[in-house]
C-alpha cells in the first residue's frame, strides 16, 4: 500500500449526517477502529435538529475526525461538500447510519496497488436492525460473486455496488464529477455509471459493512428511488454513451429487470401495483418468462386479499 504524501492523508473519510445522533457513535467509532491509521474522517451535519453536534463531540479530540456543520443542503450537496474538502488520494463513503469492521480499508486500499485503470473498489455487506443486530438470512445458496472489471453493462441491470461499501480513487471524481445535485435519491447509481464507462471496478470478497435497515430511512421511499433510477438509466443512454458500448439486449435487460424487482418487492403489501410493474417489464424481451411468472404471483396475491409490509431484506433489494 502506497504512503500518503506529508501532510496528506492517503484516504478521505465522507460522511454526510442528519438526525442521526443516536447512530453516529457506532459509525465513527468504526472508522477510529480501522486498522490502518492513515484516514481523515469529514463529518458534513446536513442540517440535523437532533443531538448531532452532542453525538460528534466526544470524537473531536481525534485529529483526524472534521466537523462541519451547515443548513440544509441535501445529500449530494451534502457528500459533495464533504468530497471537496477533503484531501485524501482516495475517498470513502460510509453513512452515518452504517458502520465497518476494523479491517475494511486495509484491505480495499491494498487492491489499488500498480492499478490506474481501477477507479472503485467495494465489498459485501452484512444487514443489520436499527439496534445493530444483524438480519437472519435465510438458508439459501451463496450468492455469486459481483463482476470486477469493465462493469457497466451489469452495474446498468443492477446496482451492486453498497454505497458504504466504496473506495474511489480521487482523480477519478475529478475527472467524472461529483455527484449530481440534480438527484437526490439513488446518488450512487448515478455517479457509479458514469465511472464505470471508463474505469475498472473491483471488490473483496467479505462482509466487511454493517449497513442498517428498517428504521424508517429510504426504504420508505421505495417508488420514488425506482422512479428516479429510471430517469437516471435515461439519461445514461442518452449523456453517458451508454447506448453505444452496451447492447441493445442489456439495456433492455436492465429496464425489465428494474420493473420485476420493484414488483418482487411491492407483490405482498401492494399487489395491484406489483400488477402494474410486471406488466411494464413485459414490454421488453428479457426475461419475459420471469415477468410472467411474476405477473401469476402478483395477480394471486391481489385475489387472496392478503397484505404484508415488505421485510427489510425485500426493500434493500433494489438497491438504487
Amino acid at each position: 500500500m502506497s504512503a500518503a504524501e506529508p501532510g496528506r492523508p492517503l484516504v478521505s473519510v465522507v460522511m454526510a449526517a442528519r438526525n442521526y445522533a443516536r447512530f453516529l457513535p457506532q459509525a465513527v467509532g468504526s472508522v477510529r477502529a480501522q486498522t490502518m491509521s492513515d484516514w481523515e474522517l469529514l463529518i458534513v451535519d446536513d442540517g440535523s435538529t437532533d443531538g448531532t453536534p452532542a453525538a460528534i463531540r466526544p470524537f473531536l479530540s481525534d485529529g483526524r475526525v472534521r466537523y462541519f456543520r451547515s443548513d440544509r443542503l441535501g445529500q449530494s450537496r451534502a457528500k459533495n461538500l464533504g468530497v471537496g474538502l477533503s484531501r485524501g488520494r482516495f475517498v470513502a463513503f460510509l453513512d452515518a447510519d452504517d458502520a465497518w469492521q476494523p479491517s475494511k480499508l486495509h484491505k480495499q486500499l491494498a487492491l489499488f496497488e500498480g492499478r490506474p485503470e481501477l477507479a472503485v473498489v467495494f465489498c459485501r455487506r452484512t444487514l443489520i436492525d436499527e439496534s445493530g443486530h444483524p438480519l437472519p438470512v435465510p438458508p439459501a445458496p451463496s450468492p455469486p460473486p459481483p463482476p470486477r472489471g469493465r462493469v457497466l453493462a451489469e452495474l446498468l441491470v443492477r446496482n451492486f455496488v453498497c454505497f458504504s461499501s466504496a473506495v474511489v480513487r480521487r482523480d477519478v471524481l475529478s475527472h467524472v464529477g461529483r455527484f449530481d445535485p440534480d438527484w437526490d435519491l439513488a446518488i450512487d447509481y448515478d455517479l457509479w455509471l458514469r465511472v464505470a464507462r471508463f474505469y475498472e471496478f473491483d471488490f473483496v470478497d467479505e462482509e466487511l459493512v454493517y449497513y442498517r435497515t428498517g428504521h424508517g430511512n429510504l426504504s420508505r421511499k421505495l417508488l420514488d428511488r425506482v422512479d428516479t433510477a429510471l430517469s437516471i438509466m435515461r439519461r445514461a443512454e442518452e449523456r453517458y454513451g451508454v447506448a453505444a458500448v452496451v447492447p441493445g439486449p442489456r439495456v433492455a435487460e436492465a429496464y425489465a429487470s428494474t420493473y420485476r424487482t420493484l414488483g418482487h418487492v411491492l407483490r405482498a403489501s401492494e399487489p395491484a401495483r406489483a400488477v402494474r410493474c410486471y406488466l411494464r417489464a413485459l414490454r421488453w424481451p428479457a426475461g419475459r418468462g420471469l415477468s410472467l411468472k411474476g405477473l401469476v404471483a402478483a395477480l394471486a396475491a391481489w385475489l387472496s386479499g392478503r397484505r404484508r409490509p415488505p421485510t427489510a431484506a425485500e426493500n434493500t433489494a433494489v438497491n438504487r
